[in-house]
């Protein structure tokens, strides 16, 4: 690390608790500041060895530089072992590393991601079911945990980065248990589920219903749920913000990104958990802590699955975390050396240049306005924000609406259509998650190199995106809706005259398959009079509106197959294609994900990196991942050829759409939000100016402030990666 002329790079000198430094040199050269034991920092070290070392100053001088504070004592640093005051067993030293700290952080990320996108997301059915409410007070539900993270990461970022992290954590785990344990309550309150009478779906001669509305307490229970996500909000806020900085803290530049990916591959996988186990659990009867049971099966409709147990379980697991983060100490050991070690990459023009330099700036609630103006201002920063904000909207639209495609498209049940939804999404994200992190930490790619392979990753993802254009399927026939009742009726009505005498409803949608190869909407509307229930699937006879090819005879057995429960299987064979080049494009989309996330850690002043990401996250959510189902339900609705209206007129959810048009619409969306993903990310490409050639910036931790003088041609080839 010696120049032409024997000086070495201060930047690379490194710092210790035994060996502190202050390094002095001419002021055509560099200033660093490096941890000191002496809380004045007054050791001096002669820069160059031809020249006589100078004098120390005595004990009572001023610093010399009485506009910069003095760096921070080792003590100021808080590295200390794991433990609580003065209890420090040994055995918890083996977790006092980063390695030791990312498996706690992965086992927070992973129940985080249990609850809030697995669980949750499978008891809404069931929740609607159980508690009589609409679709739009579920989707209230699921809103408000984005609210509370919006509303509180400025804040917990802001504060939490001059704070003690890992302690934070701890309260996020108390927060997240909370926020479960509170989600399961109203299984308690409630009381019993009562089973209503079951409901004939075949043809019968009845009179028809009338509208009755009837007014319930269970409704009310929609706050206890908003409560609950409320709080998971508050716990998820700390994890996402100050744990990543925490992590960017503890390794090298080049492991940060690796570190980052494993994280966030957790709390991708947690949904994928989420679904398998509420999916278990909800084969369960729901009173069985009441020890209750039931004759009914899964497949009779009045059926409740267990939804509640899984957040009793999350609830658990997330409190037994709040004594491991509380052990951790501020900084794990070491991290002062390799903050010194680290070379800034910061964004560096006019604007979003640090004008507090004061040592205290960050404490105060007054200091915030000023502290986000820095980073609004932030050219660099602000692109990969609405960046990843686009990106999230897409993804986020996909996640929630992706099985309910699959479903339409290609004629699967929910349950099936579901189940490789899970399987392409959630695979495909935690592995475009790592390959982004492991990359960018092999090759040990500048701010610069990372941005342009976010970039290149989100091109590839552009190009794979058309894949809906070419990889759809026709819609099959349906009765009353693509074409007659075998020349009788017609489209766009379901009653016919074949089964004008059923008083059929339409909000009860059961698809059979008629011998004829048409779908009907219900036995009912097939005009099916008996069934064989035994059989798997369900089997109909008599069934006066599916057109008979042969002859029929009296016995039953012919009649039995005149139509059966379930989708005509569909006569499209695009399903492998699309679901192959869909995974491919999930996980380009996801490897810019983890070197974004790094880019901004990087591009921004280290002291308002936890707010960076603070920011980050507001956005994203406030302008992805909150209007991003939204948008996509708006879009799928407008496809809908036939909506479920029921005995009041009041329209309901959508049983059949135009699969041509949703393909062609979800590709208008995901080519438009690519589109402004790729600007806004070469934009900042193209807006970034490094540290100028020649210029070393010392990576401080949050208690020191930055430091840039020009030094002499002999550095500028000198430490450039960082």
């Amino acid at each position: 690390m010696m120049g032409a002329k024997g000086i070495a790079n201060p930047a690379f000198v490194p710092s210790s608790p035994d060996t502190p430094r202050h390094l002095s040199a001419s002021p055509s050269q560099v200033q660093v500041s490096a941890p000191s034991s002496d809380p004045r920092g007054e050791n001096s070290e002669p820069q160059e060895p031809q020249k006589p070392s100078e004098p120390p100053l005595p004990p009572a001088a001023p610093p010399a530089s009485p506009e910069r504070p003095g760096p921070p004592s080792l003590s100021e640093l808080e590295e200390g072992p794991c433990g609580w005051r003065n209890f420090h067993p040994r055995c918890l030293q083996r977790c006092n590393t980063p390695r030791g700290f990312l498996l706690h952080y992965c086992l927070l990320a992973l129940t985080q991601g249990i609850v809030v996108n697995g669980l949750v997301n499978i008891s809404i059915s069931t929740l609607e079911k159980r508690y009589e409410m609409k679709s739009s007070l579920t989707g209230l539900i699921s809103s408000s945990y984005d609210i509370s993270f919006c509303v509180l990461s400025l804040f917990v970022s802001f504060f939490g980065e001059r704070g003690h992290k890992p302690r934070w954590l701890a309260f996020a785990s108390f927060m997240i248990g909370l926020g479960a344990l509170v989600f399961s309550l109203p299984q308690f309150f409630s009381g019993e589920y009562q089973l209503g009478s079951i409901f004939e779906d075949t043809c019968l001669t009845r009179n028809s219903t009338s509208c009755i509305s009837s007014s319930s307490s269970l409704p009310n229970y929609l706050y206890v749920f908003i409560l609950g996500q409320l709080l998971l909000g508050t716990g998820g806020t700390p994890l996402y913000t100050l744990g990543t900085a925490f992590l960017d803290d503890s390794v090298p530049t080049h492991k940060a990104s690796l570190y980052i990916g494993i994280g966030y591959s957790m709390s991708i996988l947690g949904p994928a958990i989420g679904y398998v186990l509420g999916g278990q659990l909800l084969t369960l009867y729901i009173d069985v802590a009441f020890g209750q049971s039931t004759d009914i099966t899964e497949d009779d409709p009045r059926w409740l699955g267990a939804w509640w147990i899984g957040f009793l379980l999350s609830w658990i697991f997330a409190w037994s975390l709040i004594i491991p983060f509380s052990c951790f100490p501020k900084h794990l050991p070491g991290t002062a050396k390799i903050q010194a070690g680290k070379t800034s990459q910061t964004h560096k023009d006019k604007s979003s240049s640090l004008q507090h330099e004061d040592e205290k700036f960050g404490k105060s609630i007054k200091d915030f306005p000023a502290a986000l103006k820095n980073l609004m201002k932030n050219t660099v920063f602000m692109c990969l924000v609405l960046s990843t904000s686009s990106e999230a909207l897409v993804t986020t639209g996909f996640a929630t609406f992706l099985p309910k495609y699959i479903e339409n498209q290609f004629g699967l049940t929910s349950s099936f259509a579901a189940t490789l939804g899970g399987a392409i999404l959630i695979p495909g994200a935690a592995l475009g998650q790592i390959l982004g992190g492991v990359l960018v930490s092999k090759f040990k790619m500048t701010c610069k190199n990372t941005m342009k392979f976010a970039l290149f990753t989100s091109g590839t993802a552009f190009v794979l995106s058309f894949v809906f254009i070419y990889a759809n399927c026709e819609n099959e026939s349906f009765a009353g809706v693509s074409e007659s009742y075998h020349g009788t009726g017609e489209l766009g009505n379901l009653t016919a005259s074949c089964n004008a005498d059923c008083n059929c409803l339409r909000s009860y949608y059961y698809p059979v398959c008629g011998g004829d190869g048409v779908q009907y909407f219900s036995p009912c509307f097939a005009g099916c009079s008996n069934s064989v229930s035994k059989s798997k699937p369900k089997k109909y006879y008599n069934c006066s509106c599916v057109e008979r090819k042969t002859e029929i005879t009296s016995t039953a057995e012919n009649f039995s197959f005149e139509a059966k429960a379930g989708k005509c299987e569909t006569r499209c064979a695009n399903l492998p294609i699309f679901l192959s080049i869909f995974f491919a494009t999930v996980i380009f989309t996801f490897m810019a994900g983890t070197p974004i996330t790094v880019s901004i850690l990087r591009c921004v002043n280290q002291k308002q990196r936890s707010l960076a990401l603070g920011i980050q996250f507001m956005l994203l959510r406030l302008l992805g991942t909150i209007p991003g189902p939204i948008i996509f339900g708006t879009t799928i609705d407008s496809t809908c050829i036939l909506w479920d209206i029921n005995e009041c007129g009041i329209k309901g959810a959508c049983w059949i759409y135009d699969n041509i048009k949703m393909a062609y619409m979800l590709v208008a969306i995901s080519v438009t939000c690519k589109i402004i993903t790729i600007f806004f990310n070469g934009l900042a490409i193209f807006l970034y100016k490094p540290p100028p050639s020649g210029t070393d910036v010392s990576f401080q931790n949050q208690n020191e402030v930055v430091t840039t003088v020009s030094v002499e041609e002999d550095f500028s080839k000198i430490g450039k990666e960082g």
